[in-house]
């Protein structure tokens, strides 16, 4: 019988979303369509998430909870730093750990661009 596809591990954790400033050139907000409510003006050439940018960065597009069920409300258009980080990576294992999260095992699977 064949196995069940693997989840997502990210749908279940939402740490990075919740541990970095996430920061980018300020025109690609307008190219990914990112809806201007979300983000903020850094400086004059970048850009970040709204809610990355304070001691206790959490994306204002995360729904849900860090650690349970979590999810992107404008995943198809997020920024590349976004699109950089990859489940079980060292940044991945670097915001679990800040959130109690136990590192995933070296073949989770990786989280689509």
């Amino acid at each position: 019988m064949p196995s069940a596809a693997p989840t997502n591990p990210c749908l279940d954790c939402g740490a990075c979303c919740a541990t970095f400033r996430v920061s980018f050139y300020w025109a690609e907000a307008d190219t990914r369509a990112i809806p201007a409510e979300l983000t903020e003006q850094v400086n004059a050439h970048f850009s970040c998430m709204a809610g990355t940018n304070r001691a206790a960065p959490h994306c204002a597009a995360l729904d849900g909870r860090v650690g349970q069920r979590t999810g992107c409300r404008i995943y198809p258009h997020r920024p590349s730093p976004c699109r950089e980080v990859e489940a079980g990576d060292s940044q991945c294992a670097k915001a679990r750990a800040h959130h109690g999260l136990p590192a995933l095992p070296g073949d989770a699977p990786r989280q689509p661009a």
